[in-house]
């Protein structure tokens, strides 16, 4: 995968293409199986980088022609694009791209990939849907796992879905055919489920993971593609190997993997889809809202001083009264230390900024912060909560 920040170079030199093929892919190939190579990570999602949007389409051409002048032809040359590409998604049928990027992006986009032979690599999760929508998306219907009275059907196309992953594929392909490359191929670059996740979490668990993942192995073992598509052959990859043990964000976004850092197993899985016999899972506990108060506070591990000085510095700086209650003479001031002030800070920051649909204010803070169910308000101190 070429990194985001490389596009606008490979977009305009085609000598830049060429030297980061040099250097990233010949020295490797073919002795490394090398199927795809991606032009960035979900640039289409990054609303503050639009400039990024447009160099997109250039810079994969300019990879791929530096791949034909090496005669390489079984690379395929795409771009990661998450569902948030789409401006409508149910019914699958209402499939549309977003209208900022559907004409000037997205239509020479597919055009390439037409044009190459390549495919639409789509990053796509049930979790995050299901997540912010439990009450109305049954969570067997994210796992597939659901039976016929959970089945759903399109009202205008009229097929019937009975996964949640379908849909969302589907409506993907509707988009495409709305602007006229109904016919590209899926890839799903990205899938999985988290097998933990923060407090505020929902459904992230050992037990939910595995069945998702040995259920999806399962399921395209049989190659029955889509219900728009049913019985194409699409190409898909588990995110991820590894728990990504220091990766900043919500907790959910440390346990995606299949292994710990160390090797060893999260959990029993054969993605080859093969065996149906695995080791009994531990029983979720969180497949409804913790609704309990929880705090965001400081690890008691966290005694570097630098760095919950950062974080504290950090946290007031964002402004909206996050500080005030820490301020001399308020009711917060005593004890007047860094790690106190720190701790009533991060919270208070997580408190007021804190959208988990878009990630802002994660209680992580470079790892120095946790959720906690148990009050760390004192005296006349009072910590608020969510939940509160």
């Amino acid at each position: 995968m070429v990194p985001n920040d490389r596009i606008p170079s490979l977009a305009s030199n085609e000598s830049a293409a060429d030297a980061w093929i040099s250097t990233f892919l010949l020295p490797f190939y073919p002795k490394t199986r090398v199927r795809f190579l991606l032009v960035g990570n979900e640039v289409l999602s990054d609303r503050t980088n639009k400039g990024a949007w447009f160099d997109l389409v250039p810079a994969m051409i300019n990879i791929y022609k530096s791949l034909k002048k090496h005669k390489i032809d079984d690379i395929k040359v795409g771009t990661s694009m998450a569902m948030d590409t789409l401006s409508a998604t149910t019914p699958p049928s209402s499939g549309e791209f977003r209208p900022d990027i559907a004409e000037p992006v997205m239509k020479p986009m597919l055009k390439f990939l037409n044009d190459t032979g390549s495919y639409f690599f789509l990053d796509a999760y049930t979790y995050f849907p299901w997540s912010y929508n439990h009450t109305k998306i049954s969570l067997d219907y994210a796992l597939f796992e659901a039976n016929s009275s959970l089945y759903y059907t399109d009202p205008l196309s009229k097929l019937t879905y009975t996964n949640l992953f379908d849909e969302m594929l589907d409506s993907v392909i509707f988009a495409m055919k709305r602007v006229g490359y109904g016919s590209i191929r899926l890839c799903v670059a990205e899938t999985g489920w988290p097998n933990a996740g923060d407090i505020d979490e929902i459904g992230a668990n050992i037990h939910n993971a595995a069945i998702y993942n040995r259920n999806l192995a399962k399921r395209f073992r049989m190659r029955p593609g889509t219900p728009l598509r049913p019985g194409s052959y699409m190409p898909i990859f588990v995110f991820a190997l590894y728990n990504e043990n220091i990766k900043p964000g919500p907790g959910t976004e440390r346990h995606w993997g299949v292994l710990y850092p160390n090797g060893t197993r999260v959990y029993d899985v054969d993605l080859t889809g093969e065996r149906t016999e695995f080791a009994p899972l531990p029983l979720p506990t969180n497949n409804e809202p913790y609704k309990g108060k929880i705090w965001c506070v400081l690890r008691a591990d966290a005694k570097n001083e630098t760095a919950v000085g950062a974080a504290l510095s950090y946290a007031c700086g964002q402004g909206n009264g996050t500080c005030d209650a820490i301020q001399k003479g308020r009711e917060c001031y005593e004890p007047n230390n860094l790690f106190a002030h720190a701790n009533y800070a991060i919270n208070s920051y997580w408190l007021k900024f804190r959208d988990p649909q878009n990630w802002a204010a994660t209680c992580y803070f470079g790892g120095l912060a946790e959720q906690a169910t148990v009050d760390p308000s004192y005296g006349s101190c009072k910590y608020p909560s969510l939940n509160g």
